[in-house]
């Protein structure tokens, strides 16, 4: 029986050092293949703005294609402060948003093609007036609604994803 346990030991143990912690809150990734938000199902990246020359990093879902572009945050309740949805535009274009079956008040910052961000709009739930960019855009972020007044972001700003 000793024997046994001592063959076996050092596989339990890297088995359970291996084994995920249900204590983890955030999407996690393995080397090499980008996390997976448990809601969505969405790749999940670490995407910055930079503000007077101070970087602040969220954990962002991106939603690429023109159907999880169109689902957005629908029916969401919650999301955490530093986590939000980047809705790449490939090719740049104008863009309207509106917030049909969006239950949380956003800040949606229309990000133009060099990177800096356009205007922001305040984006009230399940309002369906749209919010336009201010030009073309390369991308639209979309964060809690307050959180770009809380750490200073605004026009200008630099974004990276």
């Amino acid at each position: 029986m000793t024997m046994r346990w001592n063959l076996l030991a050092p596989f339990t143990l890297l088995l359970v050092a291996c084994s995920p912690s249900s204590g983890d809150a955030a999407p996690q990734s393995t080397q090499g293949t980008p996390a997976v938000h448990p809601t969505s199902g969405l790749p999940v990246i670490p995407l910055t703005v930079t503000h007077a020359g101070r970087k602040h990093t969220f954990q962002v879902e991106v939603a690429s294609t023109s159907q999880q572009q169109a689902m957005g945050l629908m029916f969401r309740t919650a999301m955490g402060a530093d986590e939000g949805m980047i809705f790449p535009m490939n090719p740049p274009r104008t863009a309207s948003f509106w917030m049909k079956n969006t239950v949380i008040p956003l800040d949606i910052i229309y990000i133009g093609t060099d990177g800096r961000i356009l205007n922001v709009a305040d984006a009230q739930p399940y309002d369906l007036t749209p919010l336009y960019s201010a030009g073309v855009v390369k991308g639209v972020l979309e964060l809690n609604a307050g959180r770009t007044k809380e750490l200073g972001i605004g026009v200008g700003d630099v974004v990276n994803w």
